[in-house]
């Protein structure tokens, strides 16, 4: 009677032994060196081009737009945007995963209660109790009963570890696909702002091209009517007037429906936004300095490497879980209750039971479906192995395109803003000669119109910096730290 408790206790001694031994399958060696160059370099190749500085960006880049309210229309968005929900909800299901695989290591149980009617012959149940009862016929029995069970599996080979190794691999990958969304969310945001400010914009400077083409077509008829102009200038004015009347009723189209997307993009109704974003503003423009990091920075960073390396780690504790399968399944199960004829009776000491032990199983002929599930574990991780540093070579590609574009912008708004002055300075200069009387009325007109061509072509380079600006803090992998 003594010895049992003490052969339990070794028992369970022995198990936890067991169960903290090393887990089997491969130990997760940490993500491979997809870019060894890269990872050691002190400048991206391109940051020279884009006038670059390595110094550590700052994660809200929107703020040195400095623009309040393309400030505020993020964070906005960060916080209320059905998209952010959809992938929090993922998270929050992946750790629920996470704590539901942790209570494999756990013992199981539950407690029960019972009330049986039977009717058995009288025979059988004399060989139930034990007692002789003579004659036949058949008797009906109630039984009544509670009892607590409970089982503990011992994870003496570490399958249940490697599957919460698993699941928290997978919970991260999670999080980290969050802030990538958040970094997508930012960057759509303030991609859609400055697309209409620069509709906005391009619309004020076709309504006043719209204007001075007016005035060309009058003064082309009225020089006609005195026998000066012929009819092809008429109708070649005509064109002109017409081609720049067509673009106004589209762009004030583009414009509603840009503020239709950023309101959605906020979590708000269709529309909501229409009186925050009437008046008119100029296009944000990038800081001076253009702050990039180096190349080490942005691979730790980007939440998309972090996820494909998260999901590298859970496939390869994948194999483990499935190599575990291999080994015997050791398990403690036990139960006490009571049981009696009578309810009164039920929690007497002489109707008390109890038994325990422990449990093994080894599926000796399940071998070949675990060798290929094992299998099959080893693929998923090379294929995860493989995304992972396609992953990181896409992201450097990416940061190294977009240092370029930005580069390649400047300059070319450097040579439009030279040709928007050049421009003016023609316009001035016509000016001042129809006012001396030296040049006609339709020079003046045509040298405004030139001014007007080289502001609008002006306009859409400085939005397309800004754009470029904000793809480069995109490929950066900012902004899911706000």
């Amino acid at each position: 009677m003594t010895s049992s408790p003490l052969k339990l206790a070794a028992l369970l001694a022995g198990a936890a032994l067991l169960a903290g031994c090393a887990s089997v399958g491969p130990d997760y060696p940490g993500p491979p060196a997809a870019v060894p160059k890269a990872a050691a370099a002190a400048a991206f190749n391109r940051a020279a081009v884009a006038g670059a500085s390595p110094v550590s960006p700052p994660a809200r880049w929107w703020d040195s737009l400095n623009d309040p309210l393309l400030s505020h229309f993020i964070d906005q968005a960060l916080a209320q945007s059905p998209t952010i929900d959809a992938a929090q909800a993922r998270v929050r299901g992946a750790r629920a995963s996470l704590r539901e695989s942790r209570t494999k290591l756990l013992p199981t149980g539950g407690a029960n209660a019972r009330e049986i009617s039977a009717r058995l012959p009288v025979g059988a149940l004399s060989a139930l109790t034990g007692r002789t009862n003579g004659g036949g016929g058949v008797k009906t029995v109630d039984l009544y009963n509670a009892d607590f069970d409970a089982s503990w599996e011992i994870d003496v080979f570490g399958g249940a570890r490697r599957g919460a190794e698993a699941a928290a691999a997978r919970a991260a990958a999670q999080q980290a696909a969050l802030e990538d969304v958040q970094v997508e969310l930012a960057a759509e945001t303030a991609q859609v702002y400055v697309d209409l400010r620069d509709a906005q914009a391009r619309l004020a400077l076709a309504r006043e091209d719209l204007a001075v083409e007016a005035r060309v077509l009058d003064l082309v008829r009225e020089r006609q009517a005195h026998g000066v102009a012929a009819a092809g200038d008429v109708e070649r004015s005509e064109t002109d007037l017409y081609q720049t009347q067509a673009q106004i009723a589209p762009l004030q189209s583009r414009i509603d429906q840009l503020c239709d997307q950023l309101a959605v993009l906020t979590g708000e109704e269709p529309g909501a936004l229409d009186g925050a974003l009437a008046e008119a503003r100029p296009v944000p423009t990038p800081p001076a300095t253009t702050l990039v990091g180096d190349p080490a920075s942005l691979l730790r960073r980007r939440p998309d490497i972090r996820e494909a390396e998260r999901r590298l780690a859970a496939s390869n504790a994948q194999i483990g879980q499935n190599v575990a399968q291999y080994f015997p399944r050791v398990q403690l199960i036990g139960d006490i209750g009571f049981t009696a004829t009578e309810p009164g009776q039920v929690f007497r000491h002489s109707s008390f039971s109890a038994l325990g032990g422990p449990s093994l199983s080894w599926g000796i002929l399940n071998f070949p479906r675990i060798a290929a599930e094992v299998g099959e574990a080893r693929a998923g991780r090379d294929e995860a192995a493989a995304q992972y540093r396609r992953t990181v070579l896409a992201a450097l590609q990416d940061a190294e395109a977009s240092l370029s574009r930005y580069g390649g912008q400047r300059e070319s708004l450097a040579a439009l803003a030279l040709a928007e002055t050049s421009a003016k300075r023609a316009a001035e200069a016509t000016r001042l000669r129809y006012q001396a009387g030296t040049a006609a009325l339709i020079d003046l007109l045509d040298a405004e119109r030139q001014a007007i061509h080289a502001r609008q072509a002006l306009a859409q380079g400085q939005a397309g910096l800004t754009d470029n600006f904000i793809a480069l803090q995109k490929s950066l992998g900012l902004g899911w730290l706000a």
